[in-house]
């Protein structure tokens, strides 16, 4: 019988990438297709389109695991920290 005096831990596991690797597999499958993978990742962003992301290595089913808002925080992070190291 279980101690109902005992409170049960539960570690949920993380599934979804990080959003870093995410944008570089992405980045490295567009530039690969011959697409300029800024422009394509914009677009997407903006529009929420995943047309704009090709298909290639998966990079459409990847990039669609993770919010665009979070692709956004990422690179305005990443940006604001190559910042402050200039």
């Amino acid at each position: 019988m279980a101690d109902l005096q005992r409170t049960q831990s539960y570690a949920a596991q993380d599934n979804n990438p990080k959003v870093s690797e995410v944008l570089e597999r992405v980045y490295g499958a567009l530039t690969e297709k011959g697409y300029n993978p800024v422009n394509q990742i914009v677009g997407y962003i903006m529009s929420g389109d995943p047309t704009y992301i090709t298909n290639y290595r998966g990079a459409r089913s990847l990039i669609s695991k993770v919010e665009r808002d979070e692709i956004v925080e990422e690179l305005i992070r990443v940006y604001i920290r190559n910042m402050k190291g200039r």
